[in-house]
């Protein structure tokens, strides 16, 4: 049984198939500075910013899972829609779009076909309400 990492939408970042070997997430805050006359400046926090999640890895496509693992997580990404995030606890991070997908190929076989696949995944989260992703 594959042991789930992570899933976006119906991607599942798998110990067996597409690992991811670095995750970084990077949440900003919104402060405002007023200035003042003999003083520091005073801060208002004003909300939120970007809340973004960056994992990278390497997929041996000949050892499990197949070459298809990145297009599939392309296929989520061109969606055009928030996707649900969880953990590989169960945890629910929210809704997260696929920002941008980078991938590398190294060490060809015959028909330039790919023993090792480098990849990068920026998601950000999506707090846009879902009445704004709602069709009508």
């Amino acid at each position: 049984m594959a042991e789930v990492m992570m899933q976006f939408g119906v991607f599942q970042f798998e110990i067996d198939t597409a690992t991811y070997q670095q995750l970084n997430r990077s949440t900003e805050y919104r402060w405002s500075r007023i200035p003042r006359i003999k003083a520091h400046d005073a801060l208002q926090f004003t909300g939120f910013g970007t809340d973004a999640i960056d994992v990278s890895g390497v997929i041996y496509p000949h050892f499990r899972g197949g070459l298809g693992q990145i297009d599939k997580m392309r296929t989520q990404g061109s969606i055009g829609v928030p996707l649900p995030l969880v953990s590989g606890i169960g945890k629910v991070l929210g809704l997260w779009v696929a920002e941008s997908i980078t991938e590398g190929q190294t060490v060809f076989a015959a028909q330039g076909i790919p023993h090792r696949q480098d990849f990068s995944m920026r998601m950000s989260r999506y707090d846009g309400g879902l009445r704004s992703i709602l069709p009508f």
